[in-house]
């Protein structure tokens, strides 16, 4: 009997330490399986956009460098209630701000022009900018200057409110998908348009002008196309939704806007320089939709743009010719000077 037990016993004892083996190794198994998930959900996590709240370093905050999760607004301040806020954006190239001083003077300008008074002057607003691209390592990216009234009044009057300055910069790239870029992009025709110049402070980067812009550009994501075109208050061409537009005729002439209710961008008074240097005729006038069908090319221009080529917009068509490749090339070479040298 007790040789039996004793079997018994151990027969058991083998098949609990088989059974035990099988479970660890499966529970082993699992474990690695588990880890290789979180390990992809790691991965996943680095590659999508980190939000700009949730990021790190430091912005210049009225008038030092705060840690970039410190600086917070009110929820009633006046600039977000009213839209009295305007902003720059700025390109770093190989770690320098690219016409820093011209963007800096179009702030002021937009700033004045809605009676805003900025409490720093310009020769210490670019030094802010300059030591918060360093703070932040930016070699290649994008500077955000923005200044906005705060929460001391909350109605349409807001004279007595503290006028904030700040300025953020991060690393960016492309604005637009560089592989979109090298096809073209597409552009809808918008339905909002840029206003009469007697009726907003159209020669300003004021929040408020971009409203629309936001509502045109979702309008064409949602529709399949990369950005949108907006028509004037006549009915004209104006621009795209951050960036004006050029168009190349048969004759090899580049034909433009004329800014009279959108921005003369920066980076337009660069490409017509450019084009110029290269004895190309530049002429800007008045341009219905309809004679996009006598343009043979198309690019846009903008700071975060930089030169696109277009495509498409709505039913014309346009090829990706070699001058607009050129003007693309030229003016990395211009903003990259620095390197080139």
């Amino acid at each position: 009997m007790k040789s039996l037990i004793w079997s018994s016993f151990k027969y058991s004892k083998s098949l609990i330490i088989s059974f035990g083996s099988v479970i660890l190794t499966y529970l082993y198994k699992i474990d690695t399986f588990l880890n290789q998930i979180n390990q992809l959900r790691l991965i996943n996590f680095f590659m999508e956009p980190i939000p700009y709240d949730k990021r790190s370093g430091k912005i210049w905050y009225n008038g030092q460098p705060v840690n970039w999760n410190d600086v917070k607004i009110h929820v009633l301040s006046h600039g977000l209630h009213y839209a009295s806020c305007v902003f720059e954006g700025e390109r770093v190239y190989d770690g320098e701000i690219f016409k820093l001083e011209e963007h800096t003077e179009r702030l002021f300008h937009s700033a004045s022009r809605l009676g805003i008074k900025i409490p720093y002057d310009q020769i210490s607003l670019n030094k802010a900018c300059k030591d918060i691209v360093a703070i932040q390592k930016v070699k290649n990216g994008y500077v955000r200057p923005v200044v906005w009234r705060g929460s001391e009044m909350m109605a349409i009057s807001a004279q007595k409110t503290k006028i904030h300055v700040a300025v953020a910069s991060w690393e960016w790239g492309s604005y637009f998908d560089p592989n979109l870029k090298l096809k073209g992009i597409k552009l809808n025709i918008s339905k909002w348009k840029r206003p009469a110049p007697d009726t907003i402070p159209w020669d300003t980067k004021a929040s408020g002008l971009y409203m629309i812009c936001t509502l045109s550009k979702h309008e064409a994501e949602q529709k399949g196309f990369t950005d949108s075109l907006m028509l004037d208050y006549e009915g004209n061409i104006a621009e795209a939704t951050g960036a004006n537009i050029f168009f190349k005729n048969k004759s090899g002439e580049l034909h433009t806007p004329v800014p009279d209710s959108f921005l003369d961008g920066i980076t337009r008074r660069c490409i017509i320089k450019i084009a110029k240097s290269k004895g190309i005729k530049i002429v800007e006038r008045k341009i219905k939709p309809e004679e996009m069908e006598n343009f043979v090319g198309c690019f846009l221009t903008g700071t975060a743009a930089e030169v696109t080529p277009v495509s498409q917009i709505d039913k014309y068509k346009f090829s990706v010719c070699n001058v607009i490749k050129d003007l693309s090339e030229s003016y990395q070479t211009l903003v990259r000077k620095k390197t080139a040298a």
